[in-house]
């Protein structure tokens, strides 16, 4: 019985039989055997055991009941990092990885500039990315949630870089804040009304993403607060919703008149990082 389950599970019959996106079943099978994606269809004859083929079954159950990929493997890639993701935190979007572009050649621009502050880090991914490619920076990375700075610290160990960045726990910033030069901000941004359009809200954390009625509340706060921590020169970048990018500039514009505000798109050609440089 066990032979002739094996000889109906063989990795390409389960590849074929899986009513899946192909690189989404490889994920799968390379998730359960351990193996990378090259090896699994260079072996497409290797067999399942029953063990395997019961663990691929309940993946793809999960997959659709609408879990999403990255909460059932516990890791999402970012910036050619790997990160740990569970539902405490946001899972980090590729779109995100413009901010990040931004910063370091900012930093690689102004080398005087080291000091930062990653305003609701969630999972770490914008902090790690940024101290792993600008070593001397030094960096405090904030949350609301103990959860998701618990995870953002694991990710910082895995990629040796908790000596330069500091978790604190904080609403925005913390009370007493030294100044910096840098401050990135990938907050809630999803207007109130839009939530339930968000295809992963059964299981991201809600609180990573709803940006209050208007979408804005979070970054208003937190850029009334930064008028009192950037110095000059020194930068602002804050990711935003696709229909705000406008209404972002303009919130930008009056917390710091004197700054040059400008507003990027990702390579979907929608708005998504305003960018507030002060010189």
């Amino acid at each position: 019985m066990e032979n002739e389950l094996h000889s109906e599970r063989s990795i390409g019959s389960q590849l074929r039989e899986m009513q899946q996106p192909h690189q989404v079943a490889l994920v799968l099978l390379a998730h359960v055997l351990g193996k990378s994606k090259t090896w699994l269809l260079a072996h497409p004859e290797t067999h399942l055991t029953k063990a395997q083929a019961c663990e691929i079954d309940s993946l793809i159950n999960r997959l659709e009941n609408g879990e999403p990929l990255p909460y059932m493997l516990g890791r999402q890639a970012f910036f050619g990092l790997e990160f740990e993701v569970n539902p405490a935190v946001l899972i980090p979007r590729p779109e995100t990885e413009l901010l990040v572009e931004f910063a370091l050649g900012w930093l690689e621009e102004h080398d005087l500039a080291r000091k930062g502050i990653d305003v609701g880090t969630g999972s770490g991914n914008i902090a790690v990315s940024l101290v792993s490619n600008c070593p001397d920076l030094q960096l405090l990375a904030t949350d609301i949630s103990a959860e998701a700075l618990e995870v953002a610290a694991r990710n910082a160990l895995k990629h040796n870089s908790a000596d330069r960045i500091k978790f604190e726990r904080a609403d925005l910033l913390p009370a007493t804040t030294e100044k910096v030069d840098l401050i990135c901000a990938n907050l809630p941004y999803i207007p109130s009304r839009k939530l339930p359009e968000v295809n992963s809200l059964d299981w991201e954390p809600v609180v990573a993403l709803d940006g209050g009625e208007g979408g804005l509340n979070l970054i208003g706060r937190l850029l009334e607060k930064a008028t009192e921590v950037l110095n000059t020169p020194g930068l602002i970048l804050l990711e935003t919703e696709e229909t705000l990018g406008k209404q972002t500039v303009e919130l930008a514009r009056r917390h710091f008149p004197a700054a040059e505000v400008a507003l990027y798109q990702d390579l979907a050609k929608r708005d998504r990082l305003v960018t507030i440089e002060l010189q």
